[in-house]
Parts: structure tokens; sequence; C-alpha cells
């Protein structure tokens, strides 16, 4: 069985296998792969007519994601292969992570009690309600809409759309110097900033959502996103100059009321266990985590 790495020509191959997109986190987009494809060495390959997602990271190992456009009749044999590929490699941790609780009865019904999974709480997704962060209203945000009126109020602003060839460019390089600041050596950040170059200039191609804020000219934070059906939308990447008092509030709300409005859910993905981050997403009143598992077959 072999596997090969993700690259941008395999989008069509995803469209084709995961149709609608029916998945609850934001883990099962191209997007969201092809982003992290380099940090998470992300493979691809086809059995018995599924796709299957490999991935590798340091901490956790090798691991598939659930299997994607599988007929339930082929699980089974589906799951039987992998394993034999995970017996016979030292690198694998775990069989399965990433999967979501549809998955976890599937396997239930198969294999009853062999099924031994634990949730995998830091990678938890927080779901907002669109209409929420794009309204910011009640006292439950009255914090927030403090803060974008600061912004509001302080700043000669200007909105452009984030396919703009030039914006392009100012995005790309507002992230070069945003990491730069934080002299910081984080691989994930690095990874991050590779990926805005690739991604930005085939905004088209990859169907972003996202815009840029401006003030007095000068760009001063911009994010990214995407609708992954009529349900849902992802922000994949969101950045700002914290010189600018309200600006991440801003760039939220107004994402959000521009471009989103149309989507029940915003998807601002998990919070790694990272305190301050976990903090952040919590402000802003999630109606739900979406539940991810680490899932062996006994």
């Amino acid at each position: 069985m072999e596997f090969k790495k993700l690259d941008i020509e395999d989008r069509e191959i995803f469209q084709k296998y995961i149709g609608k997109y029916e998945f609850g986190t934001y883990e099962y987009s191209f997007l969201t792969l092809y982003i992290w494809r380099k940090m998470l060495n992300v493979e691809i390959g086809i059995v018995d007519d599924a796709l299957i997602v490999k991935k590798y990271e340091k901490q956790k190992g090798s691991y598939f994601m659930q299997p994607i456009g599988y007929k339930k009749e082929n699980l089974r044999g589906i799951v039987y292969k992998l394993n034999e590929i995970r017996r016979k490699d030292d690198s694998f941790k775990s069989l399965f992570r990433d999967a979501e609780l549809p998955f976890l009865y599937e396997l239930m019904d198969i294999y009853n009690d062999k099924v031994c999974l634990c949730e995998d709480i830091n990678n938890f997704d927080y779901i907002y309600n669109s209409e929420d962060l794009a309204s910011l209203g009640g006292k439950k945000f009255h914090k927030k809409k403090n803060h974008y009126n600061q912004f509001v109020g302080n700043y000669k602003y200007e909105v452009k759309d984030l396919c703009e060839e030039e914006v392009v460019g100012d995005c790309i390089d507002f992230s070069q110097a945003w990491y730069d600041e934080r002299q910081e050596d984080d691989e994930q950040l690095e990874y991050e900033l590779e990926s805005i170059r690739g991604i930005l200039p085939n905004c088209k191609i990859l169907g972003l959502e996202g815009l840029a804020v401006y003030v007095d000219g000068k760009i001063v934070g911009f994010t990214v996103g995407e609708k992954v059906n009529n349900n849902m939308a992802i922000v994949h990447v969101e950045k700002g100059d914290f010189k600018y008092s309200g600006v991440y509030a801003f760039i939220n709300k107004t994402f959000a009321e521009r471009y989103l409005s149309d989507v029940k859910f915003i998807n601002r993905q998990e919070d790694l266990g990272v305190k301050g981050l976990r903090k952040a997403k919590r402000s802003y009143n999630p109606v739900k985590l979406e539940k991810k598992f680490i899932v062996d077959i006994r």
C-alpha cells in the first residue's frame, strides 16, 4: 500500500472523496491538511476506495485519521489493513487520532468492547454561533464589543478583500514581521509562516475567504478562513498588531459579519492545552466543544 505526500494538486481527489463536508471538526478540510502538511508529515493513500490520511508528529508518532468516503460494509476490511500497517511500523503509538463520534459509533457496532478510546481534550474544537460573533450582542459580549468600538473609534481604517493581489503581498509581509517580532524558536509558527506564503497566492484555487485591515494605509491585521458547507466555516489564520487597541475584536467581528453571515457555526479550532489560548477562545462564548478521540482496536 503506497502513500504519497499531500500536495495542492490533490485537492480534486479530496473533493471527490469528501463530498459534502459532514465532519464536525476542522481536521478533515483539505485546506487544514495542506496548511500543516509539512509539520504533520501528511500523506494520503487509497484503501478499498476510501481516502486514508496518515500523519506523523514527534510526540504522537504515526497515526491515521478516520477513513474518508468509506462504505460501512468495507470498514472492517479497511481497519484490518490499516492495523497491519501499524503492526509493522514502530512509529505508530495509536491507530487513529482526530476521530469523531459518528465514526466511533460505527467502530463500536463492529468491534464492541475491543474499541479502546480516550478523549483528546486539548484537541477539542471551539464552535461558535456565527450570529454571536457578527453582532457581539448582549452582556456576555460586552467586553468584546467595547474592544471593537475602541478600534472603530480610534482609527481611520479600511477593510480589503484578502484575494486582491496587492493585499496578498501585504499579508505575507505582515506575517513575516509578526513572526520576526516574536523572536521565538517556535516550529509551529515557522510552518505556519511557510504555509501562509503558499496558500495566499492560491487564494481562489483553494477557496479562501478573508480580509485585511489597514489603518492610515498600513496593514495592521488579517484573517483567513473557508466555508466547508452551508452549516460551518473555519477560521484558519488570524493575525493582528497589538499596538492597535481592539484590532483582534475588529477582525473577528468584521469577518463574521461580512463574509460568514450565511453559515450557522464558525469553527475556531482547538486550544492545544495552552492556558492563554484557552482563556481567549472561551472569552468568545463557544456554543459547544467538538470532541475528538484517540482510538485503538484491541
